[in-house]
This record gives C-alpha cells, structure tokens and sequence, in this order.
C-alpha cells in the first residue's frame, strides 16, 4: 500500500511540474502559452488572460540559449543591432561584469494593418545555472494616433523606464518550459 502511495505522488508531482508557473510583474499574471523548442532555442511566451501572439498589450518571453556561454557579450551584440535599426531607438544599456548580467531597454516602432504601435521592451540576460544563457522580456504596446498619442507614450515611458528597468533586475527568470502540457 504505501509503495502504491509513493507510486501515486510521484506520478502526479511529475504531472504536476510540466506546469509551468505563472509570471507576476508589474501587477499582472501572465500565463504561458507558446513554447518554441528548437535545437538552438527554447522559447516561453507568456500573456495575460485573453491575449495571445496576435493579439496582445503586453506580454513577457523567457529565452534559453543553451549554446552561448556569455549574457555580457550576447547582449552587446542586441545592443549594437537595436543601435543600428532604424525602427528601433535604444533607451538604455546596463552591464554588472561581476553578477554577469545586463539589462537593455529600446523603443520599437511597428505598421500592423492600419495602425502604428510603439513597443517598449526591456531585456535581462544572464547565465542559466547549468549551461547557457536566459533572456527575460517584458514588452508593451502602445497604440498611437496622432502626435498627442506620441508625447504620452513618450512622458510614460520616460517615467517608467528606470523603474521597469531595476523590477526586472530583481525578478527571478522561471525555469524554462521545454514542452507545452495539455489544458
């Protein structure tokens, strides 16, 4: 009988784990529903309740590249293209040699159908435990009209950016989810 029982709990805390944990930031929970899985990547995409990759204000990515050793240089190589792209302007860049972590923050401009959006995105890259790097994204859309509608997304994200910046300095990166469960 308790072998039975022992038999049951693992079976079930197996299940159980494949389930991946919600992300809490900035208020929000978001949940997981892609995952990309690769040979040179796994890729979480996680949103909030009714929002997925076609549709979507805001949502969070954790990146595993199991193949690359170092977040300092990777992240300096988004750095320079993020600089380079003209759709994209580069708010700020941030290095800690010693904890070996960056953080990097840009704006994006996109054309969806008939409507531009500013993205604001902010990246954290560091080793994984084991081997590899992690990259934790938080991104928001914002939609924009008129040159009113820019001035606000500017103010907002001149205010926030600092703060965005050191909440995902502080937020832990999830295990990596390497296959989707069945819900």
């Amino acid at each position: 009988m308790k072998k039975l029982l022992l038999f049951l709990f693992v079976i079930l805390g197996l299940n159980l784990s494949v389930f991946a944990e919600n992300i809490h930031f900035n208020d929000l929970i978001y949940k997981l529903k892609t995952v990309d899985n690769d040979n040179s990547k796994i890729e979480n995409e996680y949103y909030i309740d009714g929002e997925n990759d076609e549709s979507w204000t805001s949502r969070v990515d954790i990146t595993y590249l199991p193949e690359l050793s170092n977040p300092l240089k990777y992240a300096s190589e988004v750095d320079k293209k993020v600089s380079t792209d003209e759709k994209k302007l580069l708010l700020k860049f941030v290095q800690n040699k010693k904890l070996d972590i960056a953080v990097l923050s840009y704006l994006e401009n996109e054309i969806s159908g008939d409507c531009a959006c500013f993205i604001y995105q902010v990246l954290k890259f560091e080793k994984h435990p084991d081997k590899g790097i992690m990259v934790l994204r938080f991104a928001k859309k914002y939609k924009v009209n008129t040159n009113d509608d820019i001035q606000k997304v500017a103010n907002e994200i001149k205010a926030i950016n600092d703060d965005y910046m050191e909440r995902i300095i502080i937020s832990p990166i999830p295990p990596i989810v390497k296959e989707k469960a069945l819900q």
